[in-house]
């Protein structure tokens, strides 16, 4: 086993940081080698608020996904959330000299550099920019440009922003750990790989992805993205209501949460009590279920409705057949489905990453709050077989230019290129 063709994908949540090795086997399945999870002490909505906790806790994940996998990691790729995250729309245009070659994916990767020029708000960078559809010679709708012949090349783009001090803070963790970041990936993108269908792609479906300390958005069509949001709610604020209002520990209400909590109060029994242990000398306090669920369900319903808000915004809501995908460790409460559909309107399902898994001793990983770890290594192999296809393609290049050197046209086939290049020069000025 080559240690080139493991990819560790490193997901740095609000509430947990996992550390997941794997490698995509020959049928184009995530084959899991090992994971270590560690509670995040650092990093508060998704944004590293204290470097040496946050640290610790990588060290901790990755140390048990090595011991588990039996390997020694040093590149991972890792997630990037948080509510500084931002999107927006815009076109590219490239006019290309060379009339008589194809369309090449240098091309597309000088159009995708020139995006990376866009001036933005101070403190902001591009953490992606995705092409969403290309216009040749005015003829639009078209998805894969690569063999076409054209002038005008045109391309529509989604492009990704957050904040250059979010990112610096993310890769000072990673490095400090004594790991290298292979890149930054944005965790919705990731979550979506993970758990989305071709079909649902191309019907128009919404990832929702729940977390401890963010909701993220991704809005597919078409199969190509067409929205992304964070929401800076997620599971932790549902942990303080419970807490706030059972006036118990924050432990409690978030061991509450999981095992007796619902996203619906009308399906809980009226009659169900659940004593929790108080302060030393201190009688246990008695707890309805359904006053529980009453204040999870106000809370999550506010969630949903930002979440809905974000779908209309897009203009995508009437386009989304396949309606949502709802994943991550909020995707587990009871009833969320239901709620989310009367909230939006829309047919909803929990994502889990089992599709694009192997058969695994670790049943831990299917659950949905492994989603976008899993998702950020089939995205890093995704990135690791495009750029063996560039360096393919370069290669050829540079010996295809090394067989035209050597090879020199003869003294008629100059003349004739000198002369139509003097008329081109002559028509120009004319014109």
């Amino acid at each position: 086993m080559k240690n080139s063709e493991i990819i560790v994908g490193l997901d740095i949540g609000t509430t947990k940081i996992v550390a997941v090795a794997g490698r995509i086997n020959e049928h184009g399945k995530v084959e899991v080698l090992g994971m270590g999870r560690a509670e995040s002490l650092g990093v508060k909505r998704g944004v590293v608020a204290n470097i040496d906790k946050t640290i610790n806790s990588i060290v901790h994940a990755v140390q048990q996904a090595e011991e588990a996998a039996g390997l020694d990691i040093k590149v991972v790729h890792v997630g990037i959330a948080g509510q500084h995250i931002k999107s927006l729309q815009h076109r590219g245009i490239l006019v290309r000299n060379d009339i008589e070659s194809e369309i090449s994916s240098s091309d597309i990767q000088k159009l995708i550099k020139d995006m990376h020029k866009l001036v933005l708000p101070p403190g902001d960078k591009i953490i992606h920019v995705l092409p969403q559809e290309f216009i040749i010679d005015n003829e639009q709708g078209i998805k894969d440009p690569v063999g076409m012949s054209g002038v005008r090349l045109e391309a529509n783009f989604h492009i990704i922003t957050g904040q250059i001090t979010a990112a610096q803070n993310i890769n000072k963790c990673v490095e400090r750990a004594g790991l290298t970041v292979s890149d930054l990936i944005l965790e919705p993108l990731a979550s979506a790989e993970a758990v989305l269908s071709e079909e649902e792609l191309e019907a128009g479906v919404a990832l929702v992805d729940i977390g401890g300390g963010t909701t993220d958005i991704a809005i597919f069509q078409d199969g190509i993205i067409r929205h992304t949001a964070v929401i800076p709610f997620g599971g932790n604020i549902i942990t303080e209501d419970i807490k706030e209002g059972c006036m118990i520990m924050r432990n409690q209400a978030e061991q509450l949460k999981v095992r007796f909590g619902s996203a619906l109060a009308s399906e809980t029994q009226t009659n169900e009590i659940v004593a929790i242990p108080r302060l030393r000398g201190r009688e246990p306090k008695e707890i309805s279920i359904k006053t529980l669920s009453q204040i999870i369900q106000a809370r999550m319903e506010e969630i949903l409705e930002h979440v809905h808000y974000e779908i209309k915004s897009s203009g995508y809501d009437k386009k989304l057949i396949a309606g949502l995908v709802i994943t991550g460790g909020g995707s587990q409460l009871k009833h969320i489905v239901q709620l989310a559909e009367f909230v939006t309107g829309l047919d909803a399902r929990v994502g889990y990453p089992t599709e694009h898994l192997t058969t695994t001793k670790l049943e831990e990983i299917k659950n949905p709050m492994y989603s976008t770890a899993i998702g950020l290594i089939i995205k890093g192999a995704m990135e690791a077989r495009e750029e063996t296809g560039e360096n393919e393609l370069a290669a050829a290049g540079a010996s295809a230019q090394y067989e035209t050197k050597e090879s020199k046209p003869g003294w008629f086939k100059n003349l004739v290129q000198k002369s139509k290049q003097w008329f081109d020069e002559d028509f120009t000025e004319f014109n």
